[in-house]
């Protein structure tokens, strides 16, 4: 059993910067691939970045993000972490961290085992 608490959402500006951090109970953490989904208003829950369980982390974003978000996770803190720079309004949207017991890295919500309640971010124009 894993539990997963997401913060650092806010409201920000285009342009600006956010760091979300996820934070996971639970002593088997270095065993999940971790990632992040976010979900809009009226939308389906989309696949933002997930990266692996190994020690050599391999990491995988989607576009709409690759080149302004990065993902990272700290396996002694258990956490995981979604820097994300130069913010659009298209990014708002509440954002999800979801942990996943598989051996293979997926973009499929529905493979994900646990989630987090969810930290909500809003970018204005």
């Amino acid at each position: 059993q894993v539990q997963l608490v997401e913060s650092g959402g806010g409201l920000v500006q285009a342009g600006d910067s956010l760091r979300l951090s996820c934070a996971a109970s639970g002593r088997t953490f270095s065993s999940y691939n971790m990632a992040w989904f976010r979900q809009a208003p009226g939308k389906e829950r989309e696949f933002v970045a997930h990266i692996s369980r190994s020690n050599i982390y391999y990491a995988d974003y989607a576009g709409s993000v690759k080149g302004r978000f990065t993902i990272s996770r700290d396996n002694a803190k258990n956490t995981v972490d979604l820097q994300m720079n130069s913010l659009k309004p298209d990014d708002t949207a509440v954002y999800y961290c979801a942990a996943q017991r598989g051996l293979r890295l997926t973009r499929d919500p529905t493979l994900y085992d646990y989630w987090g309640q969810g930290t909500q971010v809003t970018v204005s124009s």
